[in-house]
């Protein structure tokens, strides 16, 4: 449930593109007899994600106005005391309009400048989607506490079916609108849930406009792209290395030199759903090594004890290298890894042969190429 609120909602905390010459004006208008002298807040985010104050006014027979200039649209939000929840808006050179109801300021409406406009028209049907996933969330709730399980399955098969049709939402929007800055926000979101291959993500963003693409976000995309290297099915993973725990570099090429099939495994030892897994990589490790099998575990840990600790406890009798920098790890950065556990299996070129395979069906591919 919570990956769809990702994919519809999560576009909305970012930033936004394009800007005109003139200053802006924000023009807003609450209905709902709200008091004289009611404070509104102008608020955006910073570079962690966390809110900070632009400016405040006052609202006066029901009306409130923010203006200034705005080097590069992004987006901000409005707040207003004594009520719940808040307005996005891309603040950006131009006149912008809001109107909202004091006790439902989740519909506002949201015009005047062109990025607006269109962020309108996509908040629209996005509306749309999380109320439908807050009803089938509420059905299911109210299904499990009946113990209807009957009904519990077949709207969980239908939720699976509405996700993919969530997804397919927020790509067509971005294919289909290259100049629009929720297009950006999207391919954002994208990369950053792994909703699809690297490589279709980089193809979306590569269509989107110079102007968009020109962007805060688009630059900070870009950057990211060219960080990540492709890692998908066919692929040749990329080479790296790292020290050991006895602080000797090893890098993979070294392991997969010697070897007729490699596990890239990455795990920690604080993530206890790779440590519930160990037995059974171990189990493949033992029972295959012999026979080219070799593993290599990059630890995403940051305390070296608990890394070795978890190394000696587990029995992991293979290769294993760490930068102690948990998800900012620079190979964990190249192979996209932004979850835990996560692996790659290689073949003796060092093409990758398949991803993140575990219990029975690691040991069935590895049997299949080594037998």
């Amino acid at each position: 449930m919570k990956k769809i609120f990702a994919i519809v909602l999560g576009v909305l905390v970012l930033a936004s593109c394009s800007s005109k010459s003139d200053g802006y004006t924000v023009s807003g208008t609450i209905s709902g007899e709200p008091d004289n002298g009611l404070k509104v807040f102008l608020k955006t985010t910073d570079s962690l994600n966390q809110l900070i104050d632009v400016d405040t006014t006052t609202v006066e027979n029901g009306v409130f106005a923010f203006a200034g200039t705005q080097s590069e649209p992004k987006l901000h939000y409005i707040f207003v005391d004594q009520v719940r929840g808040n307005v996005p808006v891309v603040l950006e050179n131009g006149d912008i309009e809001v109107e909202f109801q004091k006790d439902s300021i989740g519909f506002a409406k949201i015009k005047g400048t062109e990025q607006n406009d269109m962020f309108m028209d996509f908040l629209t049907e996005s509306r749309k989607l999380s109320e439908r996933a807050m009803s089938m969330q509420n059905d299911m709730r109210m299904a499990a506490q009946q113990q209807d399980t009957a009904t519990v399955t077949a709207l969980r098969e239908e939720f699976i079916e509405f996700q993919e049709e969530a997804k397919n939402f927020n790509v067509n929007y971005a294919k289909n609108n290259p100049n629009a800055l929720i297009s950006v926000l999207i391919v954002g979101n994208l990369l950053t849930t792994k909703a699809l291959p690297v490589n279709e993500v980089k193809e979306i963003f590569e269509n989107l406009t110079p102007e968009i693409k020109a962007t805060e976000p688009g630059k900070k995309i870009q950057e990211q792209l060219d960080k990540m290297k492709s890692t998908e099915v066919g692929d040749v993973a990329p080479d790296f290395s790292a020290p050991t725990p006895n602080g000797d570099l090893l890098a993979l090429s070294d392991v997969t030199g010697k070897s007729k099939l490699t596990l890239v495994d990455f795990w920690a030892a604080w993530c206890r759903p790779c440590r519930a897994e160990n037995p059974n990589i171990v189990s493949v490790y033992n029972k295959y090594h012999d026979k080219g099998f070799n593993v290599i575990g990059v630890s995403l840990d940051t305390q070296a004890e608990a890394w070795k600790g978890a190394i000696e406890s587990d029995g992991l009798a293979w290769n294993h290298i760490s930068n102690l920098q948990r998800f900012n790890d620079p190979i964990a950065q190249m192979y996209n890894i932004n979850a835990i556990p996560a692996a790659f299996l290689l073949d003796e070129k060092g093409v990758i042969v398949a991803r993140d395979l575990r219990g029975p069906e690691l040991e069935e591919k590895v049997a299949q190429m080594l037998n």
